[in-house]
């Protein structure tokens, strides 16, 4: 009887073998050619750039992905805004909300409200060490947003920002007053040219006084804070374990009131469109400071009231403070995967590891804009190779846009801040806080220009000491608040 029985447990072991070594260990659970599965994917890719990620989704599922039995399926889902909207949504289970995808676009802040939730998986449990080397440091610390220092964000495509001028216009403007390219390379010489390109087209109809044209706008208000800090020597979002600590230096916000602020009540700096790029299309600036993925919308040519005029561009490093260290703002979502079964995390990580190799990557970037993530990735030799072998037809400017992009990356020291509670609604105050007030002052100016005031006479209470102090005020107080709500 004794003998029955152990001989039942031993064949009950045996039976129970295979299940062991396929349901366990990260190395069986896995998808093959004979039993594949379909991941979704999310994003906000639009335009070319949405026809690049889509090409590269294909490729991948017509080698690697058919190979392992991976098979991807990608969608827009509009801006980073209706993304995020969506995602949310979907993890909330709303009514109406479509199936959370596997993986997904996501910014750090956003991507730390969802890891609160519980809803993303460890990506760092399918990398080695060796392959977590290959990325540039930065990018991985950026999503290593867990509690414990997990993996949560990978890092696909990045971008900085850089300076994209109007080189017709501006070859006008120099050869008439002397201006030089170099008065570009840092935020006062921006303001100092951007007052005398106002009062170079204002003396264009003398008859018709203060009517001179802005020079300057900016995309991403946020990053002139965040980045023109660290430059000055401030970081105003010290963070730790998701928390933060404000540290708001006055004579840095007081740097960046004189250097934005005030051109832009007084007219030099505008804003008119959603983006810089659009401003510049129709004429009402000449320059600014946007994304380096950003640029292959830069306009050829620009709409007038006779028709339009075709232009030439000038791609160069965006503007430092002055005696300012040498930090450049590194952005763009990275992906996120969905905490689901191993067997899809998995898949989606197979994916997002392929997609970054740097031949791919670099593909993408080509067409998109955006950077590679990986260190090799960096090499002007593998671009020049990746163009040739793939015959691609790039724009000049966005090879031009790379090109600079390579160089901020290596000679500058890319910054993000960290994800902490409260970090959207912080995001929002630097955002719109001045700029809002920027642009409502401006139109009160405007008003007093038009009863017939001086430029001097109309921006009189809006630049001086107490109105900075006024402002300095309200803003700390809403940044306070903001980092107060989680």
């Amino acid at each position: 009887m004794k003998q029955k029985i152990n001989w039942r447990i031993t064949a009950a072991v045996l039976l129970a073998v295979p299940l062991l070594l396929t349901g366990c260990g990260k190395e069986r659970n896995r998808p093959d050619a004979d039993h594949p599965i379909t991941v979704t994917i999310w994003h906000y890719y639009n335009g070319v750039q949405q026809i690049a990620f889509d090409e590269l989704v294909e490729k991948f599922n017509n080698t690697v992905g058919k190979e392992q039995g991976i098979f991807v399926e990608g969608k827009s889902q509009g801006d980073v805004t209706q993304l995020e909207n969506t995602v949310l949504s979907s993890i909330r289970k709303e009514v109406g909300s479509e199936e959370t995808p596997d993986m997904f676009s996501c910014y750090a802040d956003t991507a730390y409200a969802i890891e609160q939730m519980g809803a993303l998986a460890d990506i760092s449990e399918f990398l080695t060490e060796e392959e977590m080397d290959t990325y540039v440091d930065s990018y991985l610390e950026e999503g290593r947003i867990g509690a414990n220092g997990e993996l949560r964000i990978f890092p696909t495509a990045k971008s900085s920002e850089i300076l994209m001028v109007n080189r017709t216009e501006w070859d006008r403007f120099a050869q008439e007053t002397g201006a030089e390219i170099s008065d570009l390379a840092t935020m006062e010489g921006m303001a100092e040219t951007a007052r005398r390109y106002y009062e170079w087209t204002d003396a264009k109809t003398p008859d018709v006084p203060e009517d001179g044209k802005a020079f300057y706008g900016r995309d991403a208000m946020a990053n002139l804070f965040i980045i023109g800090s660290m430059q000055l020597g401030n970081e105003i979002f010290q963070v730790e374990n998701g928390k933060v600590t404000l540290n708001i230096d006055k004579e840095v916000m007081k740097r960046i009131w004189d250097t934005f602020y005030v051109p832009y009540v007084r007219g030099y700096f505008s804003a008119y469109g959603r983006f810089r790029s659009d401003d510049v299309k129709i004429g009402e600036i000449a320059a600014y400071t946007g994304s380096t993925s950003s640029a292959v919308y830069f306009p050829d040519e620009v709409e007038t009231e006779e028709g339009t005029d075709p232009i030439d561009y000038m791609v160069l490093p965006a503007p430092l403070f002055k005696d300012g260290k040498a930090y450049a703002v590194q952005q763009g979502a990275g992906m996120v995967v969905s905490k689901t079964e191993e067997i899809r995390e998995y898949a989606c990580v197979t994916f997002l590891k392929w997609f970054t190799q740097e031949e791919n990557n670099i593909l993408f970037g080509c067409t998109s804009g955006y950077m590679p993530v990986k260190k090799a990735g960096y090499d002007m030799q593998i671009l020049d190779r990746v163009i040739s072998e793939n015959e691609l037809e790039m724009p000049e400017k966005t090879y031009d846009t790379l090109k600079e992009s390579f160089r901020t990356v290596k000679e500058c020291t890319m910054y993000t801040n960290r994800a902490f509670a409260g970090g959207t609604e912080a995001r929002k105050v630097l955002e719109y806080q001045l700029s809002d007030k920027a642009a409502a002052d401006r139109s009160a100016v405007e008003a007093l220009l038009e009863e017939g005031k001086s430029l001097e006479e109309a921006t009189r209470d809006f630049t001086g000491a107490e109105a900075f102090e006024s402002w300095y005020d309200t803003f700390c107080k809403a940044l306070e608040e903001a980092v107060e709500t989680d």
